[in-house]
């Protein structure tokens, strides 16, 4: 018999879609310090808004300065193969005339650095599907502003909407990073997951590939909600744990890169304790999760795609 589940943080009332917006606030504020904004859509990775809310422009329309700005993100593979080509004129030593000597010592060929793996680097972030379904209005949810902290409304009840269709959507939105599509997509997903019932287990194998999307963005912010998302599933109903065992391989490689991505800090204070966006911690909370709601066989399938995790129920 499993024992009980400590999930005294996981279980613990946050609103995951207002912090995000707090710590944008935040950052923003620092920034301002070295004279820089701080806008957490305006990367290079992440999917840029439409001209107008009836598509992009004609490229002919577009000012050619601004056409000049778009910067393409070259792939790390491609960078490290062109850092290691080295255009050396070697002559072609032809003709009737000699060749001088010298006794000066030949000068060492320029070698470059090794390219880095970029294991950490982040990835282009695809824009999603939630975002074109809001954009269309086909999502029954809107932002409520009443109060001092927005919240969402819900046009048809969580409970009689179709999850096949809806959950999978909300999920793939748990990516983006500008408002509202964020703000809505985390908390409708939250909804969702809290008035699912029985409806969440038939719809986990349409999960999985929203889940590793986002996983496999290695931003840190859409990582840490992503992570958070996976706890609430687990615990949202019976057999959702042991449902997500079969698809362990698609979802614990990107968690054992960075199981162990924590900072030390020695004697100073880590502010990301309280507010649970420490990778390193919520990785480990999760598998723990993992293994307490998977079932007999979730933790020899978590020790094989992660050798480091030690089992929480056996020692």
């Amino acid at each position: 018999m499993l024992p009980k589940i400590q999930g005294q943080a996981v279980g613990r009332k946050e609103n995951l879609a207002s912090q995000q917006i707090v710590e944008d606030h935040l950052k923003n504020i620092l920034k301002k310090q070295e004279n820089q904004n701080y806008k957490a859509w305006k990367t290079p990775y992440a999917p840029k808004n439409p001209h107008s809310p009836f598509g992009d422009f004609p490229k002919e329309y577009i000012p050619k300065e601004k056409a000049n700005q778009q910067k393409v993100i070259e792939p790390v593979h491609e960078t490290s193969q062109n850092a290691l080509i080295t255009n050396k004129y070697q002559g072609t030593h032809q003709g009737t005339g000699g060749r001088t000597s010298s006794q000066l010592q030949k000068k060492e060929e320029y070698r470059p650095a090794p390219p880095k793996a970029g294991a950490y680097d982040q990835r282009t972030i695809s824009v999603s599907d939630f975002r074109r379904y809001y954009d269309r209005g086909d999502l029954p949810i809107k932002v409520d502003h009443q109060g001092s902290v927005n919240r969402i409304i819900w046009k048809i009840s969580p409970e009689q909407l179709d999850y096949h269709h809806y959950l999978p959507i909300f999920f793939d939105g748990l990516r983006e990073k500008m408002d509202p599509y964020r703000f809505l997509a985390i908390l409708g997903t939250y909804g969702l997951l809290e008035n699912g019932g029985n409806k969440i287990l038939p719809v986990i194998p349409q999960l999985i590939i929203p889940i590793k999307t986002n996983l496999n963005t290695r931003d840190p912010s859409i990582m840490e909600v992503q992570l958070k998302v996976l706890q609430k599933l687990v615990l949202s109903g019976e057999m959702v744990g042991e449902a997500l065992v079969p698809y362990y391989r698609q979802l614990l490689p990107i968690m054992n890169l960075y199981k162990n991505r924590n900072s030390n800090l020695g004697d100073f204070i880590e502010y990301n304790q309280r507010k649970r966006v420490n990778i390193g911690d919520l990785i480990q909370e999760t598998l723990e999760l993992f293994e307490q709601t998977g079932g007999e066989d979730a933790y020899i399938n978590i020790k094989y795609m992660i050798p480091t995790y030690e089992s929480c129920i056996l020692n």
